[in-house]
């Protein structure tokens, strides 16, 4: 959920500094896999606490947050569907984003059924059989696949993960490094 959280302040934090936010959803799993880690939750002793500071990070910060009952799930459908809005309706990637993080995060939905996803997605744009059907285009999967490799490269290793000027910042407890680094070109 820390993506999440940031996904709210992140526009806001690059409108105050004249920057443009792009969005590149990736796969966390693809990143265990090279680093050898586990999603957070099943990590012993930290997977509790993390629940706490979830929980205490959304009221601090007031946004609405439910643990959902499945954690963590497969983003895959959401996020082939996010490269596709990129092309058909560039200018809602940050509302489809943040309605496929409050449907999980706060209503519990099971937005890796590409199902779930496609009709939440439909509210901005395309039809749900046309979304359902994005979900499983091979150009969609070869291009998260793609997104995936590069964030790797990158050094991308977890959400959210937030580069600027080249300078990387993991974690929404960074924002005000972000902020920091935008205000001063640097540290």
């Amino acid at each position: 959920p820390f993506g999440y959280f940031a996904a709210t302040k992140i526009k806001a934090i690059g409108d105050e500094f004249g920057r443009e936010v792009s969005w590149k959803p990736f796969m966390i799993a693809a990143a265990l896999k090279v680093t050898g880690g586990m999603p957070l939750p099943m990590v012993p002793l930290k997977g509790e606490y993390s629940k706490r500071d979830m929980e205490r990070t959304s009221r601090l910060w007031g946004i609405a947050y439910r643990q959902p009952d499945k954690f963590p799930i497969s983003s895959q459908a959401p996020c082939r569907l996010i490269y596709w809005l990129q092309a058909a309706a560039p200018d809602r990637q940050e509302e489809a984003i943040l309605k496929l993080y409050e449907a999980y995060f706060v209503q519990g939905l099971d937005i890796s059924s590409p199902a779930v996803a496609a009709q939440i997605i439909s509210s901005i744009k395309g039809s749900e059989e046309e979304l359902i059907a994005v979900t499983q285009d091979p150009e969609m999967k070869a291009r998260l696949k793609d997104e995936c490799d590069l964030a790797i490269q990158k050094g991308v290793f977890g959400s959210p993960y937030i580069i600027v000027d080249g300078e990387p910042f993991w974690g929404s407890d960074r924002l005000d490094q972000v902020q920091e680094w935008l205000r001063t070109g640097g540290f």
